[in-house]
This record gives C-alpha cells, sequence and structure tokens, in this order.
C-alpha cells in the first residue's frame, strides 16, 4: 500500500471510529434512561396507568431527570475513556509493560534472542525508521505485537514462543508484518480502540460493582430494599457488556481488514511467502497456538499477530481471519497439513549473520551516481523492500563492530552521539572535550576520543544508521540521563556559535525519536490540503537542499531550486538570505508537519526533484534530504541514496 493513501486511510478511519462511538454512546444513553426510569417508576408511589402502557409510564418521569441521566452516562463514558487514553499515553512501552514483557537489549540478550535484536535492527534502518525497541513477553506461544501512537514511539513486543520456534525467515516474516502496522498508521488507531471499548465497557463495570455491592448488603437487602437495585445493577451490567459486544465487533472487523493487508505487506518486503506462511502454520500446529494468558491481553487482542484467546462466536468475534484463510492467502495450493512442533529452533551466529555479511560488496563514498526518479523516491517513502533491506545489510557490514557495540550500550550509545558532533577543527575539538570532562559522565570523554578517528572514516549514510541504531538504547536512559544527554548534545552543538548540516539533522533525529518516550507524545492537528498556503516554508526547505548540494556554485543553486519549485507546481523565488542556524528552516518544517497525509507527497517529491538536479547525491545532500524527510514524518529507507 501507498504510504502516504495508508496514512490517510487510518486518519479517515480514526473519524470513523469517532462516529461510531457516539452511535454507541446514544445507544447506552437510550437504554440506560430506560432502564432507571424503569427503577424511578418501581421505587416511587406513582398511580400506575389501567393499562400498561410505556409511554404513559415516562411521561410520569420528570423531564429534568432524563438530562441527568443522559450526562451522567455520557460523562461516566467520558471520563472511563479518557482514563484509559491516560493510562496507554506511555505509547508501546506502557502496552508492552502492562503484558508482562521486559525490555530486550543486545546486553541481556542469549542464543534466538539476539537473532530477533539483529532482524528488527536490519528491518529499521532498511525502512528508513530508528529502531524500535524489544520487549520480550514469557509466553511459550507464537505471537508478536507492534504498539506506539507513532513510528517515534513504537516498540515491537515478542512471545518466547516465537523466538523458540521460528527460524529466522519465519521470524523475519512475522517482524516485517509488525513493521507494516508500524508504516501504516495502524498502531495510534489500535490505541484509541482500547481507551473507546473501555469507556463503553465502564456501565457494565458500574452494574457490576452495583451487584457486589447488594451481595454484601444483606441487612438492606432482607428489608426488601435491595430488589430494585439488584435490577438496576443487572441491567446495567447486561447494557454495558451488550455495548462492548458491538464494540468488539467493530474492532474485529476492522482489525481483520488490516492483518491481511499486513501479512501481504510482509510477503512483499521479504520476498519469501513460504518464511510467513510457514510462521501461521507453527501456530496451529503448536498447542498454545498464538494464546496469551496475561489478563491485559483481551483489550489488546486487536494488536497481535495472531488469535490471542477463543472467545464466544468465534467466528464473529475473532479479531484476526482463520489461520486456513491467512496461509491460503498467501499460499492458495496449501495442502491444509500443519507441522508437529518439537523441540526449539537452534541458533547458529555465524550462519545465521551469514546474510549481514555483505562489506565486500560495498564502497561507501563521498556523493553517488543515481538512477531513480523523483517520482520513483516518493514512492519508496515508508515501503519495505528487499533493496532497503540489501541497503541495511551493507550499511551495517561497512560499520565497524566497536562502534556498533557501542551503540547498542547505554553508556556506550551516548559516547557515539557525542562523537559525531565534534568538530574537525583540532581547537574546536578540545573545547568540546573540555564540556565533556565537565558535564558527561566519568569515562565517557576517554571512550569518545577512542572512537573518534572510527567514526572520522564514516560517510553521512552510516553516522545516520549509527543514530538509528542506537535509539533502543538511548530509550533505556532514566528521565535525568535523558535530560542530562540533551544538554550536554545542545552545547557540543553550540561550541562554534554555528550548526552544521549534520548537527541539525542529529539533533532533529533524537528529538523526533526521544521526545515522545521521555516526555509524552504531542499529536500534531493537520491543516493544510495543498502547499499552496505554505508556499514560503517550500520556499525555504528547497533553498537550503539548493545550496548545500551547489556550494559555492550560484548557477547550480538557481538550477536545483527551479527544478524543485517545477515539481511543488508554485511561483516561487530562492531565498536570497542566508540562514546559517537553521532558524527558518526549523519554522519552515514546523508549518509543513502540519500538511494532511495526502499533501506531503508533493513537497517530498519536490525536495528530491532538487536534490537529483544533476543526478548526484552527496553525502551532505542525501543526509540532510533524510533529516528533512524523517521531520516530515516520511520514512527515507536508505536505498533511496546508499546505492541501493
Amino acid at each position: 500500500m501507498n504510504f502516504f493513501q495508508a496514512q490517510d486511510d487510518a486518519r479517515r478511519k480514526t473519524w470513523r471510529l469517532a462516529l461510531l462511538f457516539g452511535a454507541a454512546v446514544i445507544s447506552l444513553v437510550v437504554l440506560t434512561n430506560l432502564l432507571l426510569a424503569g427503577v424511578y417508576v418501581w421505587t416511587s408511589n406513582y398511580a400506575m396507568p389501567q393499562e400498561m402502557n410505556l409511554l404513559a409510564l415516562m411521561e410520569q418521569i420528570p423531564a429534568e431527570n432524563w438530562f441527568l441521566i443522559s450526562f451522567g452516562v455520557i460523562g461516566v463514558v467520558a471520563v472511563a475513556s479518557f482514563y484509559k487514553y491516560i493510562m496507554v499515553r506511555g505509547g508501546g512501552r506502557s502496552i508492552a509493560e502492562a503484558l508482562g514483557g521486559f525490555h530486550l537489549t543486545h546486553s541481556n540478550a542469549t542464543g534466538n534472542q539476539r537473532r530477533l535484536l539483529n532482524i528488527v535492527e536490519e528491518m529499521a534502518i532498511a525502512s528508513g525508521v530508528s529502531v524500535p525497541p524489544v520487549y520480550l513477553i514469557s509466553e511459550p506461544s507464537i505471537n508478536a505485537f507492534a504498539a506506539g501512537f507513532s513510528v517515534d514511539d513504537a516498540v515491537i513486543g515478542i512471545n518466547q514462543g516465537t523466538i523458540d520456534h521460528l527460524d529466522r525467515d519465519e521470524l523475519q516474516g512475522v517482524v516485517a508484518h509488525e513493521f507494516s502496522h508500524i508504516l501504516n498508521g495502524d498502531m495510534r488507531l489500535n490505541l484509541r480502540l482500547i481507551a473507546i471499548l473501555h469507556g463503553i465497557l465502564f456501565i457494565g463495570i458500574i452494574g457490576y460493582g452495583i451487584l457486589i455491592g447488594v451481595r454484601f448488603g444483606g441487612a438492606r437487602r432482607s428489608e426488601g430494599g435491595g430488589a430494585p437495585i439488584l435490577a438496576m445493577g443487572i441491567g446495567l451490567l447486561v447494557i454495558g457488556y451488550a455495548g462492548t459486544f458491538f464494540g468488539n465487533l467493530i474492532k474485529a472487523a476492522v482489525s481483520r481488514q488490516r492483518e491481511y493487508l499486513a501479512d501481504a505487506a510482509a510477503v512483499q518486503f521479504t520476498r519469501n511467502p513460504s518464511g510467513i506462511a510457514d510462521a501461521l502454520k507453527k501456530i496451529g500446529g503448536l498447542s498454545s497456538g498464538s494464546i496469551i494468558e496475561a489478563p491485559a491481553a483481551a483489550e489488546a487482542s486487536h494488536m497481535f499477530f495472531g488469535q490471542v484467546q477463543n472467545t464466544f462466536l468465534n467466528s464473529l468475534m475473532a479479531t484476526h481471519p482463520s489461520l486456513e484463510d491467512r496461509i491460503r492467502a498467501i499460499e492458495p495450493g496449501w495442502d491444509g497439513r500443519l507441522p508437529s512442533i518439537e523441540g526449539t529452533v537452534e541458533y547458529h551466529p555465524q550462519g545465521d549473520e551469514a546474510a549481514s555479511n555483505l562489506s565486500s560488496a560495498f564502497t561507501t563514498g563521498d556523493s553517488l551516481r543515481v538512477q531513480v526518479q523523483p517520482q520513483a523516491l516518493v514512492d519508496q517513502i515508508g515501503q519495505l523492500s528487499d533493496a532497503g533491506l540489501d541497503s541495511a545489510h551493507r550499511l551495517i557490514a561497512t560499520t565497524d563492530d566497536t562502534l556498533r557495540d557501542a551503540a547498542h550500550d547505554p553508556w556506550g550509545s551516548r559516547a557515539v552521539i557525542y562523537a559525531i558532533l565534534l568538530s574537525d577543527d583540532n581547537t574546536l575539538r578540545d573545547g568540546q572535550y573540555g564540556i565533556l570532562h565537565a558535564q558527561a559522565e566519568k569515562g565517557v570523554p576517554e571512550f569518545v576520543k577512542k572512537i573518534q578517528p572510527l567514526l572520522q572514516e564514516l560517510e553521512s549514510p552510516n553516522k545516520l544508521a549509527l543514530v538509528g541504531m542506537a535509539m533502543p538504547a538511548l530509550k533505556a536512559l532514566s528521565s535525568q540521563q535523558y535530560h542530562r544527554f540533551m544538554g550536554n548534545v545542545v552545547e557540543l552543538i553550540k561550541h562554534d556559535l554555528k550548526i552544521e548540516l549534520l548537527e541539525w539533522v542529529l539533533h532533529r533525529l533524537l528529538i523526533k525519536d526521544l521526545s515522545p518516550h521521555f516526555e509524552g507524545t504531542r499529536p500534531i492537528r493537520t491543516k493544510y490540503r495543498s502547499l499552496r498556503p505554505v508556499a514560503s516554508a517550500v520556499a525555504t526547505v528547497l533553498t537550503t537542499l539548493a545550496r548545500f548540494g551547489h556550494e559555492n556554485d550560484p548557477a547550480g543553486q538557481a538550477q536545483a531550486f527551479r527544478a524543485g519549485a517545477m515539481a511543488a507546481e508554485l511561483d516561487i523565488e530562492l531565498d536570497g538570505n542566508d540562514d546559517p542556524n537553521f532558524t527558518r528552516l526549523n519554522a519552515a518544517i514546523r508549518e509543513l508537519r502540519r500538511l494532511q497525509p495526502l499533501a506531503k507527497p508533493k513537497i517530498i517529491k519536490a525536495c528530491a526533484a532538487t536534490t537529483l538536479a544533476d543526478d548526484h547525491i552527496s553525502g551532505r545532500e542525501g543526509a540532510l534530504l533524510q533529516g528533512i524527510a524523517a521531520a516530515l514524518d516520511c520514512p527515507l529507507p536508505p536505498s533511496i541514496y546508499s546505492g541501493g
């Protein structure tokens, strides 16, 4: 599926979900009014009409009571939904921890767990997003999920049984399935579903609480006063769970369609239909299947790779298509046989990671000749492809093991970021070391000096890949460590009183990925349907790209800018003022982030046309292009500019 279309579809589904939620709340209001009206009449001394007429009974109730009941129901549902939304606002991490997961890192992973981390890292780099944290769920079944409000705070959860029973191809298929959910905007919708269904269910929870109260109120019940309350409790319980029943039908219908799409995306990415198909077959052959025992799994059932529980009216209420249907959608000629699962899959590090050993096939350079057209670049945004995976393997293989190991460690990852920010000027670099000696953790300055020569040999794509690799380790920092780290980053950048290109890109990536994790997500309200209202912001972005791609070449800058302006279909002029600290670029990015999803392809195409005006992408241009694309929430696969 097209990335921008998928994002727009997810946004539209959110509005449809809101309408369905409104309809469910109205139904709850009507049913609760009828229930409480009946109890009200029952407990009052009204004369019953000779003919039992419901309308006549309703007319005896004061009008203000109807309003009180209606606003009470709406208030209860709204507060309950908002409370649940606050509970899941921590994003993917809160869901993973609620399911009993723990953060799996390279330092605490063993055996097959390392294979999983390697696969997640490869796929993240291949799709142009930072590596998401991985959480391990101690369940013997085969299952997985992706959760978060956006790519920036996404996590991947994996059951231990998934790691134990799937080989590399099968595990890759499952992880690719989850990356499809991350890239297609499914996760935010999934979290909102949890909050909305909790609000509807809360009416039933109140009814259950009333029944518990009546059970322990023996004295009042013996006096005959508990019968109406008992009836009200039972009625609220029925109403609440009836609402949840229909809410789950909606959840199941939405989820089933998304699962088919994610399966297809996984096949498209891995070019290996048997990988994900065999994983599904193993679910059918495993005694525990994909069942999750954790109590929190029920409300998050629509987020998982497989069905987490067998439900009443399973064919109607299931959040996933049947295994048979999913397998046959991938392998139409499947004979229906399921494998017998015995023991665990053995892990052979050297053989398993052979796919990543491609260093001899890739040579880095300051610039690259490309054959891609601007529209082809746009079409690859947010896509999983074998070309992207090949580029990810190359970037990983051409990065020194010392740097990769450091990026996987919470202490070493900070040193890697600091080292990337060091100046080439000896005097300025000495001043930056002084900042680190004064403000960084003990031993960090010495380690930075050790790895700095290794980083000097890397080109921008490798450095940005290292930043992506470091994100899970940086997200493992405490809040105090995070603020100290970001303060040091800002001090290193400001030391020479000028912001360099790579410094700007790095800071944008850090803010984008770490801020939602440590400071909470801030939803962006989309406003613009076209580029015309933000033409000046577009001019600023294209000017920046043209200047960095053609330094000291005014004619080349003008040519590149014209190519971008034509692609944007705007009558704009090259900005004649310098922007040494990216102040105007930052302001322009803030405006462009408010574009609706279907308006973003044109700005990305314009950026690509500016960069590709001479069929030449320098390392600086590639880094800036990736920074701008990431800031606009448009993941740029490295295959576009790293020779893939």
